[in-house]
């Protein structure tokens, strides 16, 4: 897994395995937990995503490092590090993808209904097709302002940041052999890893694409970082103070 190419059996693998991971044990641990203690299922994704998530990427990302390294590290085993972009260029091109995604994401939206109801409708999670506030709603006021404010340090942060790492930084790198597809083809299978929102692939890829596109031209793994953690802080944090503000439907 450390060479600098993988084959591409290899790299659909470990795309698509922490997705099946994370729903798995959402199933079979997380929903059930957060409804016995009525707790909407987005707490529940959160905690799979905590469970599953962060020990297979991150843990598979430090498990290399030291075996590459002798030490916890990331070097040699993350990429698109060596050439920072100044920090003026870099803040430039992170704000219009943040823009970029949230406007898109959103205009997306009725896309992503059309394919929820013409093809996943049979999807079994609570909530499946709906937005946050779907989700959230039925909820006594306390429980959704600590399942969303809970949720900003992981699914808002960490999360984002760990799976640019794991995905463009590891393994988008290792497409190299496929030179200006690499972008394309790390984000098809970024989309496909998102088992539980199959609905959102046609929309993730179009609002998705600029950030793997933009680290591969500039090799600077912030970009993506940036976008990625930039917009869904933004979206968490607002979100939550609009709900402690009354301000959401």
């Amino acid at each position: 897994m450390l060479a600098d190419r993988h084959s591409l059996p290899l790299s659909i693998a470990l795309h698509l395995v922490p997705g099946v991971l994370i729903v798995a044990v959402y199933l079979l641990i997380t929903e059930p937990l957060v409804k016995s203690i009525g707790y909407p299922p987005f707490l529940g994704w959160a905690i799979a995503m905590l469970l599953a998530l962060v020990p297979f990427e991150l843990g598979l990302l430090l498990w290399l490092g030291r075996r590459r390294n002798g030490r916890f590290s990331l070097r040699g085993v993350v990429h698109y590090q060596d050439k920072p972009l100044p920090r003026g260029k870099l803040v430039a091109l992170v704000i219009p993808l943040i823009v970029w995604f949230l406007v898109v994401s959103t205009a997306l939206t009725p896309l992503d209904d059309f394919f929820y109801e013409l093809l996943f409708r049979w999807v079994p999670f609570e909530g499946a097709g709906g937005g946050v506030t779907d989700v959230l709603a039925g909820y006594p006021k306390s429980v959704m302002v600590i399942a969303l404010g809970a949720c900003i340090p992981l699914t808002g942060l960490s999360f984002p940041i760990i799976e640019e790492l794991y995905f463009r930084g590891f393994l988008m790198a290792r497409l190299s052999r496929l030179g200006r597809w690499s972008p394309v083809v790390s984000t098809v299978l970024f989309s496909l890893y998102h088992l539980w929102s199959p609905w959102v692939f046609l929309s993730r890829l179009i609002f998705f694409f600029p950030g793997p596109w933009f680290v591969w031209q500039k090799k600077d793994l912030r970009v993506s970082i940036g976008m990625h953690a930039g917009t869904t802080f933004l979206l968490q944090t607002l979100g939550t103070i609009a709900l402690l503000l009354n301000l959401m439907p």
